[in-house]
């Protein structure tokens, strides 16, 4: 039985930029798994997070749908205190925030000439921070007897050992920095949360908004819908146990280098 539905009660489940791309598509995945109980999805703005909502909407009340920026400690710390005081419990988070580009205002770096400073600053606050502060607030949550998964979306591009090409030198630096928080997340986690398995996930280049400036570089077969990167990305989460906390994985289930 795989390690995180070992648990004969239906888990709780929690998933970081639930309101489109690979977020909404875990959202749809899980509410269609019965062996799932209530379900949050995490949104910034209402005005982007319309499919989300209705989900929500027609899904019954086992999806909640909460307006959140992870990036700002003081949000996470209010909603974290108030999920204590209701006594709740985690068994999976899957944070999926993160930015490669944002119109003119973000591209990814081709050369040095290119580096900003402020551009940096911005590339570490959303995709390395937020993983480390939900880890701090939501520890109390994971702090259980349950087998249980925290897992941060990361990048292949992130590999200090896989670098082999240079360039975007925010998004490589900013998701080598999460890889490095969550592995020292895992190893405090093996001490407070002994049941939980901390991991970071490589998804493979998928159809988002992320990637759609990117894609006519991508091999055939390589560019992955939506629905293909969850349930791929959900049968490592399925095969993981303890041992793996930790370790960064690709979307087909191989190990790879830090």
């Amino acid at each position: 039985m795989p390690f995180l539905f070992s648990n004969p009660q239906p888990i709780q489940a929690m998933i970081i930029g639930a309101n489109r791309g690979i977020g909404l598509g875990f959202i749809r995945h899980l509410l269609a798994d019965t062996r799932v109980g209530t379900l949050y999805g995490t949104y910034r703005h209402r005005d982007r997070a319309q499919d989300l909502l209705q989900l929500a909407q027609s899904g019954g009340d086992r999806l909640i749908p909460v307006q959140l920026d992870v990036s700002e400690e003081s949000q996470l710390a209010q909603w974290s205190q108030t999920l204590s005081q209701q006594e709740q419990s985690l068994h999976l988070l899957i944070n999926c925030v993160g930015v490669l580009h944002d119109g003119d205002q973000m591209q990814p770096e081709k050369s040095l000439r290119q580096i900003d400073g402020d551009r940096l600053l911005q590339y570490f606050r959303i995709n390395s921070i937020p993983s480390i502060l939900l880890a701090k607030h939501l520890m109390p949550l994971f702090r259980h007897n349950q087998p249980s998964v925290f897992a941060s979306i990361s990048a292949k591009v992130g590999s200090i050992g896989d670098n082999d090409l240079g360039g975007w030198y925010g998004y490589r630096a900013s998701k080598a920095a999460l890889n490095m928080l969550m592995h020292t997340t895992a190893i405090e986690y093996s001490r407070r949360c002994p049941q939980t398995c901390v991991v970071c996930l490589h998804p493979g280049t998928t159809d988002t908004d992320l990637s759609k400036p990117f894609q006519r570089n991508v091999p055939p077969g390589k560019l992955f819908p939506v629905e293909k990167t969850v349930r791929q990305l959900m049968q490592v989460i399925e095969d993981l146990n303890l041992d793996h906390s930790g370790q960064f994985f690709s979307w087909d289930g191989s190990q790879l280098p830090w």
